[in-house]
């Protein structure tokens, strides 16, 4: 039986976690060369078909007028050699410093998109086309279609399987960042037999 614990109740909080920390970056439709960076820990997958993606930013942030106007950007995941640059580019504003510059992240080019530039060495980028912006209250919910994938060399295997557990991915947990851990199963493993399952994580052992 599972043991009964009591509960603390708190007022109404975004209190899912933990979530993906991504670094998105986007750029100026009319002037392109000017690109920015800005750690968001709210984005989420939103659909299969098409593949779909959201991100939430407040208006205030600087980022937020950039993908307006040009209607992309791209989401950047994160492993544990980018995190103290990807909390950098959270709490500086682009409008002051460039974040770049200041965290010796890189830009490429990004598959598929005009303006939106990818960060150098993520362990995989996002290209997004905006589909639709919601304005919910203090946020500003950023619908995109996903219009190319691209995962660093060394992270999927000769059969073209992706290998994230081999990146040392980072998600973002009540205010910490967090190195994801050990493998503990895999999708269908409650219904799997025993030697599928001995098999399958043999590889993570």
């Amino acid at each position: 039986m599972t043991e009964k614990r009591a509960y603390h109740t708190i007022p109404p909080a975004t209190m899912l976690n933990p979530t993906p920390v991504v670094l998105v970056s986007c750029a100026e439709k009319d002037h392109p060369e000017i690109r920015n960076m800005v750690t968001v820990a709210w984005a989420g997958t939103v659909n299969s078909e098409p593949p779909m993606v959201s991100i939430s930013l407040k208006k205030e942030r600087y980022s937020h007028g950039l993908i307006l106007r040009s209607g992309e950007f791209v989401i950047n995941l994160v492993d544990a050699a980018m995190c103290r640059a990807v909390d950098y580019c959270g709490v500086r504003s682009g409008r002051d410093v460039d974040k770049a510059k200041e965290t010796g992240l890189r830009y490429e080019p990004a598959e598929k998109m005009r303006f939106a530039p990818a960060v150098a060495g993520a362990p995989a980028r996002i290209s997004c086309r905006v589909s639709r912006q919601i304005e919910l209250g203090s946020h500003d919910l950023f619908l995109a279609k996903v219009e190319a994938v691209q995962v660093r060399e060394g992270l999927m295997d000769e059969n073209s399987a992706i290998h994230l557990e081999r990146a040392s991915m980072v998600a973002y947990n009540h205010g910490l960042y967090q190195q994801l851990g050990p493998v503990l199963g895999f999708f269908g493993y409650a219904v799997a037999r025993d030697r599928v399952i001995e098999r399958r994580m043999a590889a993570y052992r």
